[in-house]
């Protein structure tokens, strides 16, 4: 008899094979899993092309190895088709659960050619969000695309 490896999603629940996180048994009253900050990564052509690589899979492994997948601090990442700001490449927009323990400073910033951005300057944005620290304080201004606010 072949014994079976079963995979386990953070949930507690069996994964579907093939799959990352699908659950083989679907509960749609079940709660979404509580998250500090969400990264939406533009993967759109134009910025997929900057990345050269599954940028939002290899995130999530930096989110993973910093341990904060998980717990009151979890980081999201989540991959998007096109955000509409081709021309900055390689964009990522945050988001922060202000009704938790985000932090309201940080919520709805859009970080531009993060196809540059190197695992250390990745680290220290998600350590920035998982201390409620605000990005603007502490990276560069370049580091962000400006937003016009039309009447």
């Amino acid at each position: 008899m072949e014994s079976k490896n079963i995979k386990i999603n953070d949930m507690g629940n069996e994964v579907v094979d093939g799959y990352a996180c699908k659950p083989v048994d679907f509960d749609a009253s079940r709660p979404i899993m509580h998250y500090q900050s969400l990264l939406f990564v533009c993967d759109d052509e134009r910025c997929h092309k900057a990345h050269k690589q599954d940028k939002s899979v290899h995130l999530r492994d930096i989110v993973k190895d910093m341990g904060l997948n998980k717990g009151k601090n979890r980081i999201k990442v989540t991959r998007t088709s096109c955000n509409g700001a081709c021309r900055f490449r390689a964009v990522a927009q945050v988001t922060t659960n202000t009704m938790a323990n985000g932090n309201l400073q940080n919520n709805g910033l859009w970080l531009k050619q993060t196809h540059r951005y190197k695992d250390e300057q990745w680290r220290k944005i998600f350590k920035l969000l998982s201390d409620s620290e605000p990005l603007k304080d502490r990276l560069d201004e370049d580091s962000f695309i400006p937003m016009k606010v039309y009447n």
